[in-house]
C-alpha cells in the first residue's frame, strides 16, 4: 500500500497535516472528523480516545468519518492490550463485495480486528476483511496471471465462480464463505454490520450511499469493568494453550489461533530483520531520494 499512499499524498488525496475534531460526543462515545487524515494517523488517536474513556466508564467507543485508508486494523485494536483491555477496530473498505445472490456491490471489503490480552501466551489478535479474501490478492493474481481459488470472486454478472481459474477482466468480490452453501450469508451480514457501525454511526451513509471518505469505528473494553484482569488473562492463557495443543488432523503439524503465527514471526523478524524483494528495496531507495528522506532500511 505504501506506493499508493505516496501517490495519494502527492495528488492531494490524503491530508498530510490533518486537524481532527470531535463533532459529537457523550461520556463514553464520540464521533471524530478525520479531516482527510490517513488511518495510521487518525487510528491511534481515536483508539487512545476510546481507551481513555474505557478507563473511566468501562467501555469507550469512537467513530471517525471523513477518513482515508485505514492501514492495518490489527495495529489499532492491539493498542488496547497494553492497557488491560480488549480492542476492536473496523473500517469501510473498497465498495467491491456482493450480497448473497446479488449482482451489485452493497458493502466494502470492511476489515474487522479484535485484540485480546494474555499473560504468557501470544495474544489473540484477529484481523480479516469480510470479503472472501483481501482485495489486493485478487489484483496481484490478475497482474501475475495466476489462478485464484474457488469462491473468491464472481463473474461480471455477479455469479460466483466456484472453481479455480484465472481472474476475468471484470469481476466482483464475494463475501466470506463465497457461496450461500458455504456460509456467505454470514460474511455478508458481518460486512453490512461494518457499514452500519462505521458509515451510519459516522453519519456518512452506508454501501452505495456513502458520502465523503472512509469511516472507522473503534471500541475499547476495560476488562476490569467485567472481571479481574489477571484472572482473565490467566484464563486466556489456558484457553489459547488448549487451542494450540489441539491434536492436528492427519497431514498437519499443529493447530494455531489468530495472532500466534504473527507473534512468532515478529520475534523472528526483530531478531533477524525483515526480508524484502530487491525490487521493493530499489523502490524504497528511489522514493526516499526523491522525497529527501534519509535512507535507514539497510546498512549498505
Amino acid at each position: 500500500m505504501l506506493r499508493r499512499y505516496v501517490e495519494d499524498f502527492g495528488a492531494g488525496g490524503i491530508n498530510p497535516t490533518p486537524n481532527p475534531k470531535i463533532i459529537r460526543e457523550m461520556p463514553a462515545a464520540a464521533t471524530l472528523d478525520s479531516d482527510g487524515g490517513h488511518g495510521l494517523v487518525i487510528g491511534p488517536l481515536a483508539m487512545n480516545m476510546a481507551i481513555e474513556r474505557a478507563k473511566i466508564y468501562g467501555i469507550g467507543t469512537i467513530t471517525a468519518n471523513n477518513g482515508r485508508h485505514f492501514g492495518a486494523a490489527a495495529y489499532h485494536a492491539a493498542m488496547a492490550i497494553d492497557h488491560g483491555m480488549i480492542g476492536v477496530s473496523m473500517t469501510t473498505g473498497g465498495m467491491q463485495v456482493l450480497p448473497v445472490d446479488g449482482s451489485k456491490p452493497m458493502f466494502g471489503l470492511n476489515p474487522i480486528s479484535v485484540a485480546v490480552p494474555t499473560n504468557s501466551e501470544a495474544p489473540f489478535i484477529f484481523d480479516a476483511s469480510m470479503s472472501s479474501v483481501a482485495g489486493n490478492k485478487i489484483a496481484l493474481a490478475k497482474r501475475l496471471g495466476v489462478d485464484v481459488a474457488a469462491g473468491w470472486i464472481s463473474d461480471a454478472d455477479g455469479v460466483p465462480i466456484l472453481k479455480e481459474g484465472p481472474v476475468p477482466d471484470k469481476y466482483f468480490m464475494l463475501p466470506t464463505g463465497g457461496s450461500r452453501e458455504n456460509g456467505a450469508h454470514k460474511g455478508a451480514s458481518m460486512g453490512m454490520w461494518v457499514e452500519i457501525m462505521c458509515g451510519l454511526l459516522g453519519a456518512t451513509g452506508a454501501g452505495p450511499n456513502r458520502e465523503g471518505g472512509a469511516s472507522h469505528h473503534f471500541i475499547a473494553y476495560n476488562v476490569e469493568a467485567f472481571t479481574d484482569l489477571e484472572n482473565f488473562k490467566n484464563d486466556m492463557d489456558i484457553y489459547m494453550n488448549a487451542v494450540k495443543n489441539t491434536p492436528p488432523i492427519p497431514g498437519k503439524e499443529r493447530v494455531v489461533y489468530a495472532g500466534l503465527p504473527e507473534h512468532e514471526e515478529e520475534i523472528e523478524r526483530r531478531k533477524n530483520g525483515i526480508p524484502y524483494h530487491p525490487e521493493v528495496i530499489d523502490w524504497f531507495r528511489g522514493i526516499t531520494g526523491e522525497l529527501g528522506i534519509s535512507w535507514r532500511l539497510t546498512n549498505d
